[in-house]
């Protein structure tokens, strides 16, 4: 792999240069995805033979996103259940005179999957507990996916569902003896890290419905909601769809976004905002601290100029320095 992941860096004013220290890489090399594996954490797996709408009331009522699939006639995994089937399922077949909503809950996930999904990838993306979490970042962002099913490789078990939420905590917990590279206390907005231009956002005004069109169009895991002057008031992200399921409320998308927000009832991430004046390191200590996806980049009339990801910081901490650029784009 080593070899293969040495491509060209861009040079561009402000970029984090080849020539800087990977001290987070070498980091990320030191240490497996076992390291990276919590004490104590919660591990849901779902029969592909369950009923849909069981599925998504377990995720809501265990605060999950995601949850492997089991095909007990195959023996093996074969995929996850995610929010985002669910926000296609529903965007796909909201408006269809042909299929009522009511109707796909009843169904297996397997029928999901099949007929409904039309699941183009037959496999699960996965890694093993002695794979480094260098590996398993490269891994995340080069598939451009937000959970990755540790699987030990002997008995075929997960062990876990690594995301890069965990993996930012356990560098932030136990990299601290690492000597910090200087880029890291560079302003934010010197260093081209998060999206900046054609921002997908939705208007307070606008119908949850346009929400979903937005998500499944745009592929983003969060809108900020902004109002006229384009302040941001809200968030809200692919996990407030699925308290959708739990209040079987997906018959009416047609409520704006400020009612949708009203009727939140589950945890809510919130807006959790940060500024381009504030350096790289004390970003990592906030989203960290707040334990969200990701931080609203705002001037300080809360004005929306950017989106900062988890994805971004991980690429920027980890894969641009060792000279492995543009894997999200």
């Amino acid at each position: 792999m080593e070899a293969s992941l040495q491509v060209s860096v861009q040079t561009k004013k402000g970029r984090i240069q080849k020539d800087e220290p990977t001290v987070y890489m070498d980091f990320m090399k030191s240490h497996c995805c076992y390291d990276a594996i919590p004490t104590s954490c919660k591990l849901v797996i779902f029969d592909t033979k369950l009923k849909v709408q069981k599925a998504f009331f377990a995720l809501v009522a265990n605060s999950l996103r995601a949850a492997p699939l089991w095909d007990s006639e195959l023996k093996r995994f074969v995929g996850m259940l995610t929010i985002t089937d669910f926000i296609n399922i529903i965007h796909c077949y909201y408006k269809s005179p042909l299929v009522q909503m009511y109707e796909l809950e009843n169904h297996k996930i397997e029928t999901w999957r099949d007929v409904y999904l039309k699941c183009s990838c037959p496999f699960l993306i996965s890694i093993s507990p002695d794979a480094s979490l260098f590996d398993a970042i490269y891994s995340l962002l080069k598939h451009k996916i937000h959970r990755l099913p540790i699987i030990e490789p002997t008995s075929g078990n997960v062990l876990h569902i690594l995301t890069h939420k965990r993996i930012l905590k356990f560098l932030h917990i136990f990299g601290e003896k690492v000597p910090k590279p200087a880029f890291i206390r560079r302003q934010i907005q010197e260093m081209a890290i998060g999206t900046f231009r054609n921002i997908a956002t939705v208007r307070q005004t606008a119908t949850l419905f346009d929400a979903l069109d937005i998500f499944v169009d745009r592929r983003v895991s969060a809108l900020p909601v902004v109002d006229e002057k384009g302040k941001v008031v809200a968030l809200y992200s692919r996990f407030d769809v699925i308290n959708l399921a739990a209040q079987k409320t997906y018959n009416n998308l047609d409520v704006t976004m400020l009612e949708a927000l009203d009727r939140r009832t589950c945890f809510m991430e919130g807006v959790i905002k940060c500024y381009p004046d504030e350096t790289l390191e004390t970003i990592i200590d906030r989203i960290v601290a707040a334990e969200v996806h990701r931080l609203v980049l705002v001037d300080r009339a809360d004005v929306l100029k950017g989106i900062i990801s988890l994805s971004d910081l991980l690429q920027a901490m980890v894969l641009t320095p060792a000279g492995i650029e543009a894997l999200l784009s």
